[in-house]
């Protein structure tokens, strides 16, 4: 029988809270910690989203990451280097950002299905980083031309992409042992 949660149960609604405040202070914080680079910064956002869709769940990743962008939409400083507003979705940076809920999602759908174990896991956090590459490459050739796209918004990051795949899988394994 599933249990649905009632506004008469402040309790029920708090721990929910609680968890979306958290994805959306991990997600922020992760896009301060970062090396500046032209046109993109290095952050750790791409490891924080996959995380956050993947402890979080498909649905509730989603929403969190939306809602994340969102707030930087409308001015908040939660994206790398404090950037905000409308224009760090039409600046060079959008491709990536845009890819990041749709990124989430898989990611939370993915560890229920076909991310089982660590192997899986690095190959699907991997395979994820390439689409938000993908994502930011194609929005980036369109500003400035596909090869200096890859050159300056793809290159660079491969072996991040590498790196954090990895830190992912293996979060994911303490968070299995502690289980």
């Amino acid at each position: 029988m599933k249990q649905t949660i009632s506004m008469h149960e402040p309790r029920t609604l708090l721990r929910p809270a609680a968890l979306f405040l958290g994805g959306i202070v991990v997600l922020t914080a992760s896009s301060w910690v970062a090396v500046p680079m032209v046109p993109v910064p290095v952050t750790m956002q791409t490891l924080a989203v996959l995380l956050v869709g993947v402890l979080a769940g498909p649905r509730f990743g989603f929403a969190m990451i939306v809602f994340w962008l969102g707030l930087a939409a409308l001015g908040a400083p939660v994206l790398s280097e404090g950037k905000a507003g409308i224009a760090a979705f039409v600046g060079p940076t959008a491709g990536y950002l845009l890819a990041f809920p749709v990124v989430g999602y898989l990611a939370g759908l993915g560890v229920k299905t076909v991310m089982t174990g660590h192997v899986s896991r690095f190959a699907g956090f991997l395979a994820l980083h390439g689409l938000i590459l993908l994502a930011g490459w194609a929005w980036l050739a369109t500003i400035i031309g596909a090869r200096e796209a890859f050159a300056a918004g793809v290159a660079p990051f491969l072996i991040g992409a590498l790196i954090k795949s990895g830190l992912g899988a293996a979060i994911m394994a303490a968070f299995d042992r502690v289980k």
